[in-house]
C-alpha cells in the first residue's frame, strides 16, 4: 500500500476515532439524563450503547497504531439538549453519519487489501446499526 493512501485511511481512522469518543460521552450523558417514564428502557440501552462505543474507540486506535499513525487524543465536539426527544434525535443523527463514515472507510481499506481492517470495521458497522435501530424505536420512528 502506498504512504498516501495509508496516511488517508489513518486520517480517516483518526476522524472515526474523534466521532467514537463524541459518542461516548453524548451517550454517558444522556443516559444519565433522559426524563420520562417512556425514555426508561432507551435510557438502559444507551449506558450499553456508551460501553460499545469504548469498544470501538480502543479496536479503531489499535488499527491506527497497527498501520503506522498515531491515534488522535481530541473528539468531536459533544452536541447537548435538555429535550429527552431531541437527545435521542442527537444521538440518530450521528449514528447514521458514523455509519456513513465507517461505509467509506471499508471502501478505502477493501482498496488497499486491508482486509482484517475491513472485516474489524464490518463488526463495529454491525453494532452501530444496532444502536440505530434502537434509537428509531424509542424515536417511535419504524
Amino acid at each position: 500500500m502506498s504512504s498516501s493512501i495509508k496516511e488517508e485511511i489513518i486520517r480517516g481512522l483518526n476522524d472515526d476515532l474523534a466521532r467514537e469518543y463524541k459518542a461516548i460521552i453524548q451517550y454517558v450523558v444522556f443516559s444519565s439524563t433522559l426524563n420520562g417514564a417512556e425514555y426508561g428502557d432507551i435510557a438502559e440501552q444507551l449506558k450499553i450503547h456508551a460501553s460499545q462505543e469504548l469498544s470501538h474507540a480502543l479496536e479503531v486506535a489499535r488499527q491506527i497504531d497497527y498501520l503506522g499513525g498515531d491515534p488522535s487524543v481530541k473528539g468531536k465536539e459533544a452536541e447537548y439538549s435538555k429535550d429527552s426527544k431531541t437527545m435521542l434525535e442527537i444521538d440518530l443523527r450521528s449514528e447514521q453519519e458514523t455509519i456513513k463514515n465507517y461505509r467509506e472507510r471499508i471502501r478505502q481499506a477493501e482498496r488497499a487489501g486491508e482486509f482484517a481492517l475491513s472485516e474489524k470495521l464490518r463488526n463495529i458497522i454491525a453494532q452501530e446499526q444496532d444502536h440505530e435501530i434502537d434509537l428509531k424505536d424509542a424515536l417511535g420512528l419504524r
